[in-house]
């Protein structure tokens, strides 16, 4: 994390790959410009430069985020230390987590089906496709 004077912005496109949000810069990049992420409630350019306690709202997948931004660092570090570059929003985590919760307990469409189809299951899906 940074320190007194070394390093106090960064890249909104490196901050969230380093804070883990994407596996790599180009998808966060990517986020970015697809209108995927805000700051402070504007669409921004992945090069905007980030700060400690800048608000941004992330949207990776079915999950979304509200975080504060707490620190930066040039650098990706394992996953705990990521952690302490933000800081959720109470709201943010509540909705979060019904999301998660809601998602364990719908089943998933074809969940149930395991292996290859049989003969008959075949003949109905050739017959649904012609």
């Amino acid at each position: 994390m940074s320190d007194g004077g070394e390093l106090q912005r960064q890249r909104i496109d490196k901050w969230l790959w380093a804070a883990r949000f994407f596996k790599t810069r180009s998808l966060a990049a990517a986020a970015v410009d697809g209108g995927r992420v805000k700051w402070n409630d504007q669409h921004v350019k992945p090069a905007r430069e980030l700060k400690p306690g800048d608000e941004l709202d992330i949207v990776a997948g079915e999950l979304r985020w509200t975080v504060v931004v707490q620190g930066v660092n040039a650098q990706r570090r394992p996953a705990p230390e990521a952690r302490l570059l933000y800081e959720e929003t109470a709201d943010s985590t509540a909705r979060r987590l019904q999301q998660l919760e809601i998602r364990r307990l719908a089943p998933m469409p074809g969940a149930d089906l395991k292996g290859r189809p049989t003969k008959k299951a075949g003949r109905l899906i050739r017959g649904f496709n012609e």
